[in-house]
């Protein structure tokens, strides 16, 4: 799930940026509403928590903006005030949930859970391979640390067919069984191809080979 982030107390900013990482979540922060503005016209987001109190333009002003273009990402609005004024204002102009500073870091997880079950937005699809490999297998993408790198269709199946058989030798013949229909199997040297690529991308310690066996991820 990709999140933007509108905060401009740094400390706060960094614990909620860094949080949201350890859950999975893509996150971009920005610390005023002209930066918001401008990612939210530029790049598909699935979530929004959007502070109120920051410069040069609220967040309430960047949700109504965002609003007129008929954009419907669900929006989590952060704020330390705490009359009924601002939470009206704020549900008038499409937000989706509330959060009143300060807060526990458990509140925000369960506000963000609720909005993803209304809302139909999984984050499961995302597989932790370990803790800095993850795999998106719907969307054939892979994720080294903070970089994604779109993998053809085959690779992802193989990819996943290794990591989820850790440490078992699987052979090239059990890989074009399970993975290619039988009018579709490749050839060995294929399988071959598809492996040294896998390799180039997950680093080679990944992915061992076992001579006349097949191969196995560590």
């Amino acid at each position: 799930m990709k999140i933007l982030l509108l905060e401009d107390d740094y400390i706060l900013a960094d614990i909620l940026y860094h949080h949201l990482k350890e859950l999975s979540y893509e996150v971009l922060h920005v610390d005023d509403g002209a930066k918001a503005l401008e990612e939210a016209s530029s790049s598909a987001f699935d979530l929004l928590i959007l502070d109120i109190n920051v410069p040069k333009v609220s967040g309430i002003d960047v949700l109504k903006k965002i609003r007129e273009y008929n954009d419907t990402t669900p929006a989590i609005l952060i704020t330390a005030y705490q009359d009924t004024k601002h939470l009206k204002n704020g549900f008038e102009n499409g937000c989706d949930d509330y959060i009143k500073k300060p807060f526990d870091l458990e509140e925000l997880d369960l506000r963000i859970n609720n909005i993803k079950k209304r809302f139909s937005i999984e984050n499961e699809d995302m597989l932790k391979i370990d803790d800095d490999l993850f795999m998106i297998p719907s969307k054939n993408l892979l994720k080294i640390k903070d970089t994604e790198h779109q993998l053809a269709k085959k690779e992802i199946e193989i990819l996943l067919y290794l990591t989820s058989r850790k440490k078992r030798v699987i052979s090239g013949d059990e890989l074009i069984q399970n993975l290619w229909e039988f009018e579709e199997m490749p050839t060995d040297a294929t399988i071959r191809v598809y492996i040294r690529n896998l390799r180039n991308i997950v680093g080679k310690e990944r992915i061992k080979t076992i001579r006349g066996s097949g191969y196995f991820f560590e």
